[in-house]
C-alpha cells in the first residue's frame, strides 16, 4: 500500500493527517531549497562585502563597494543605518557613539530576523511530524482492533488494512521529520556563523565612525 493508496482508501481521519503531513513535508522542502540558496550567496558575499568595505578610502566609497556584492542586503542596511537622523528627535539623543549603538543593534536584529526566517518552520514540522505520523499509526490500530472485535476472530484481512495504513503513517511522520530537522540544524550552523562576522562588522564600523582618526593613523 503507498501513501497514495492510503489516502484515496482511508476514512476522514486518516486523509485529515495524510493530507497535513503533506503539507508539512512541501512547506518544509521548499524552505530548506530557499534557504540553502540563499544562505550559500550569503556567506560568500558578506565576506566579500565586508572585505571590499575595508579596503575602500571612505564610508560613502565603501557603500558603493559593498552594493555591488551584498546581493542579500545583510551589510548595506548597517552601513545606511550609520546616517543619523536630523536634529531635534529623540533619535538624535545622546552622543554620536549611543546614536550609533542604537541604530547599528536595530539595523542588526532586521538582518538577523532575515537570516532566522524560516527557522522557526522547520524547528515545528521537525518536532510535530512525527506525532502527526502517530496520530495516524494509533489510529490503524484502533481501525485493526476494531475489526477484530466486530469479526469475533482474528483474520488477515481484517489486520492487515489498518496495520498497512499505521506503518505507513509511521513511515511517513519520520520522513517529513528527518530532513526538516537536518536543515534547522545545518543551516543553524551556517546562520551563527553569517551572525558573528555581521555582529563584529556593525561593532567595527561603530568604533571607526566614533573615532575616525584612529583606522586613518594605523593605516599610514
Amino acid at each position: 500500500m503507498s501513501f497514495l493508496d492510503l489516502f484515496r482508501q482511508g476514512d476522514a481521519v486518516t486523509q485529515v493527517v495524510a493530507i497535513l503531513l503533506l503539507a508539512m513535508s512541501v512547506s518544509s522542502w521548499v524552505v530548506i531549497l530557499w534557504k540553502g540558496w540563499m544562505l550559500h550567496r550569503a556567506s560568500g558575499d558578506v565576506a566579500r562585502s565586508t572585505a571590499a568595505f575595508w579596503q575602500s578610502g571612505s564610508v560613502g566609497e565603501g557603500r558603493q563597494k559593498v552594493a555591488a556584492f551584498d546581493r542579500e542586503a545583510l551589510v548595506l542596511p548597517l552601513i545606511a543605518a550609520t546616517e543619523l537622523q536630523q536634529p531635534g528627535s529623540l533619535a538624535t539623543a545622546g552622543d554620536k557613539a549611543q546614536q550609533l549603538t542604537r541604530v547599528l543593534r536595530n539595523a542588526l536584529h532586521d538582518v538577523l530576523f532575515k537570516l532566522q526566517f524560516g527557522q522557526v518552520l522547520l524547528a515545528t514540522v521537525g518536532s510535530t511530524a512525527p506525532f502527526v505520523g502517530l496520530l495516524g499509526t494509533v489510529w490503524g490500530i484502533y481501525h485493526a482492533l476494531t475489526g477484530i472485535a466486530n469479526a469475533g476472530q482474528i483474520t488477515i484481512d481484517k489486520v492487515s488494512g489498518p496495520v498497512g495504513e499505521a506503518l505507513i503513517m509511521t513511515a511517513a511522520g519520520l520522513a517529513v521529520a528527518i530532513p526538516a530537522v537536518l536543515g534547522y540544524n545545518i543551516f543553524g550552523r551556517v546562520i551563527g556563523r553569517i551572525e558573528a562576522d555581521l555582529e563584529g562588522f556593525a561593532r567595527d564600523l561603530r568604533e571607526l565612525l566614533v573615532h575616525p582618526a584612529a583606522p586613518v593613523a594605523a593605516h599610514h
